[in-house]
């Protein structure tokens, strides 16, 4: 099985939903359609990003199927279907394989603190449970547990069907030990950066790309370092960073940032709904304000 497809950015698209918490099928189906047009390599839905925690999961079924018919394969899609239980992520997992995606995202259980040997337990029982490959998605700030680099390289060397990991830690030198300890074991193993600012620096280790959420409004800036690097146009890739680093302080405005991504989608053209699931609630006027202000300090808006 080739893995090329896997590389590049794969924005963590937001879920569009109305006032009741319903899909808003019109706003999901423009999103995506600038997603495409914006020319990004892939898409991945159901992520944290795309409010997987808050939902109930009829919903997750009904995202999952509309996203995947209205992509329509123009790009590849990863879907999120993590759970703290693995039977649900199991049952996720092979709703996913019917509908035809090129990737499942996979994140620890969270709530209970669990051993090692649990963790991968869950990992491998979901992997070999399902048809579609498997990205392990590593958000320790979340779960409170990091994948450490041996039980990565472990999955990595036993389970066939785990191809990846979504890393989303807040230091460059995890993704360098992942290159230099998975890599020997897997060549072809797939790895993303998880946070935006470190894109750049993931490219320059060997990493594949990235699933920065700021690809959502400001694909110029995050799919143009990806261009840049494969033209090895170094001078645009290092301008284009510095402004990615200006829009990553988008994230210190609201916790969680589910709200931020959706008003700044608006705000840089596109007319969406920007409600959020409950318990977290839409942007605040004040914090509107201040995102608007950092997207003009980065050119996203004149």
């Amino acid at each position: 099985m080739s893995l090329d497809k896997f590389r590049g950015v794969f924005p963590p698209v937001p879920t569009i939903v109305d006032g009741e918490g319903r899909l808003d099928r019109a706003g999901m189906a423009a999103l995506i359609d600038k997603l495409v047009a914006d020319g990004v390599d892939g898409m991945l839905f159901l992520g944290s990003g795309g409010e997987f925690c808050h939902m109930p999961k009829e919903l997750r079924f009904e995202v999952a199927e509309f996203v995947v018919a209205h992509t329509a394969r123009r790009v590849p899609v990863l879907i999120g279907i993590s759970s703290p239980s693995t039977a649900e992520a199991i049952e996720f997992g092979r709703h996913a394989d019917k509908l035809g995606v090129d990737g499942l995202l996979v994140v620890n259980p969270y709530y209970a603190l669990l051993a090692r040997d649990y963790i991968y337990n869950h990992f491998r029982t979901v992997a070999e449970a399902v048809e579609t490959p498997v990205l392990l998605y590593n958000f320790p700030a979340l779960t409170k547990q990091s994948l450490d680099i041996e039980l990565v390289a472990r999955l990595a060397t036993d389970v066939p069907n785990i191809i990846g990991i979504k890393d989303t830690v807040d230091n460059a030198s995890h993704l360098r030990e992942l290159i230099n300890v998975v890599r020997p074991v897997r060549p072809d193993f797939v790895i993303f950066a998880g946070f935006d600012e470190y894109m750049m620096d993931a490219l320059i280790l060997g990493a594949n790309g990235g699933i920065p959420a700021t690809s959502n409004f400001a694909a110029s800036v995050t799919c143009g370092i990806y261009k840049a690097f494969v033209a090895r146009d170094y001078e645009t890739m290092f301008a284009l960073q510095r402004r990615l680093a200006r829009l990553s302080q988008v994230y210190d405005l609201e916790s969680p940032f589910f709200g931020v991504i959706k008003q700044a989608i608006r705000l840089t053209g596109l007319d969406i709904s920007t409600e959020v699931l409950a318990p977290v609630q839409p942007l605040s006027a004040e914090k509107t304000e201040r995102l608007a202000a950092i997207l003009k300090a980065a050119g996203v808006l004149p």
